[in-house]
């Protein structure tokens, strides 16, 4: 076996990215603090062929040098939007038809691996606050809540981590089903 040179990997320029057929899922950051998270949000959608990303309340956006440094260029070819409040945004994307899920802990949350997504619909994934999760307003206003089951001590995953975990299954279950 031998490990691919980048020139071999068929990358996809910007333009070419931007003109791809994404799917239908949204990412909101809601009052992120790591600027390293947010970069490597940004990595993860350009990776899975997300279609936006909303950067939210104290998530900083770029151009900054710490975002830039985890996403190697991600924020050149995903395209992104800054709100103040997420909880507008949540309302404006509900009025859109876009269902919201928010990655949380909660009461009636459904475990991610039960989750099944039409693929004829958008949805809004939103990841909360590295410490506080995402605010209680926003989940009160979200359809579901998605969990990602956890079998440990801690029960608690970095940001980057828990958007890879949930990009990668909603991703692979809307490109299985499209393919069909």
């Amino acid at each position: 076996m031998r490990k691919l040179k980048n020139s071999e990997l068929n990358r996809l320029n910007v333009d070419q990215f931007k003109e791809t057929r994404k799917i239908p899922l949204l990412v909101v950051l809601d009052n992120i603090r790591s600027l390293n998270n947010i970069g490597s949000v940004f990595r993860t959608a350009d990776a899975f062929l997300i279609e936006k990303v909303f950067l939210c309340g104290i998530t900083a956006t770029p151009p900054n040098k710490e975002i830039h440094k985890t996403a190697l260029g991600a924020t050149e070819s995903v395209d992104w939007e800054y709100t103040e409040d997420t909880l507008t945004l949540i309302k404006k994307l509900k009025s859109e038809k876009v269902i919201i899920l928010s990655v949380e802990q909660a009461e009636g949350s459904t475990s991610l691996e039960e989750f099944e997504p039409s693929t004829d619909q958008k949805y809004a994934i939103i990841f909360g606050n590295e410490v506080k999760g995402v605010q209680q307003d926003v989940v009160s206003e979200s359809e579901m809540c998605l969990e990602i089951p956890q079998y440990g001590t801690k029960h608690s995953l970095n940001i980057s981590v828990s958007c890879g975990i949930v990009l990668w299954d909603l991703f692979s279950k809307i490109r299985f089903k499209s393919a069909k």
